[in-house]
């Protein structure tokens, strides 16, 4: 009897905990779960499947229908961890009242937030976007040409962010960047950033936007900034992209020099 009663002494205990991670469990059956079943069924990878949805349902050449596409697709058929509507919001408005001419993208995937800062780039602008991944890679091209945007508006680079950081002035004639925005592997924030900082790119005023600082969450990162002692910053708080109740933030830093 005293084996029962201690189980039962748990379940209270148990339902909070799925009550309060319920949010975690919807995620990963999104983002694990179906994508392997699909993967398996589909004989495509989640990646070509967006780009199916999003060749069938939007207009070429019309930015706003990929990304309403990308988002109906992301938001009811898969997940997709791109800065979504919502996040995107805070992008957008921050893009068009920088007005950058030289944007560094590090993180490209397949393509979503490169269209969705093209858009809101002043004429003569230039976006180039990292992607490692050669396959999500061709994805995104794919997308960019899709949205009616050429290699004079796009770039994009095909190798990981710590090989190209620092060739960006000798072998892409940079001289300053006036937008960086990450949304690649969260480990790589804080070196890409300290590269950033050695390479002399960055200039006063400069503005760098991280995406989900804090889910997954960069500490590191933010440790960095807030010590560093360069940087003007603050953390623009809201829930991760297509999903609900789970909290998130892009972290906004303003580049003010050498100490």
């Amino acid at each position: 009897m005293v084996a029962p009663a201690i189980a039962l002494a748990f379940i209270p205990l148990l339902l909070t905990v799925l009550i309060r991670c319920r949010f975690y469990f919807v995620l990963f059956y999104r983002a694990v779960l179906v994508r392997i079943w699909k993967d398996c069924a589909t004989g495509l990878s989640r990646e070509e499947r967006a780009y199916q949805y999003v060749l069938t349902h939007a207009t070429p050449g019309d930015p706003d229908s990929i990304l309403d596409a990308f988002d109906v697709w992301c938001s009811k058929v898969e997940f997709i961890s791109n800065i979504g509507p919502k996040k995107g919001k805070v992008l957008d408005r921050l893009v068009m009242e920088l007005s950058p001419l030289t944007v560094l993208e590090l993180g490209a995937h397949c393509g979503y937030s490169t269209v969705r800062i093209a858009r809101s780039l002043p004429l003569g602008a230039r976006i180039y976007s990292l992607e490692m991944d050669s396959r999500n890679a061709a994805i995104a091209e794919k997308i960019i040409r899709l949205a009616g945007f050429d290699d004079d508006t796009v770039e994009l680079i095909i190798n990981p962010s710590d090989e190209v950081i620092p060739r960006l002035r000798s072998d892409y004639g940079l001289e300053r960047l006036d937008f960086v925005f990450m949304d690649h592997w969260k480990k790589c924030y804080l070196p890409d950033l300290q590269m950033l900082e050695g390479s002399g790119l960055l200039g006063k005023g400069s503005v760098i936007m991280a995406d989900n600082v804090l889910f997954p969450g960069a500490p590191k990162f933010l440790r960095h900034v807030r010590k560093s002692g360069l940087y003007e910053w603050k953390v623009h708080r809201a829930t991760l992209e297509y999903s609900k109740g789970i909290r998130d933030g892009m972290a906004e830093l303003v580049y003010q020099g050498t100490k």
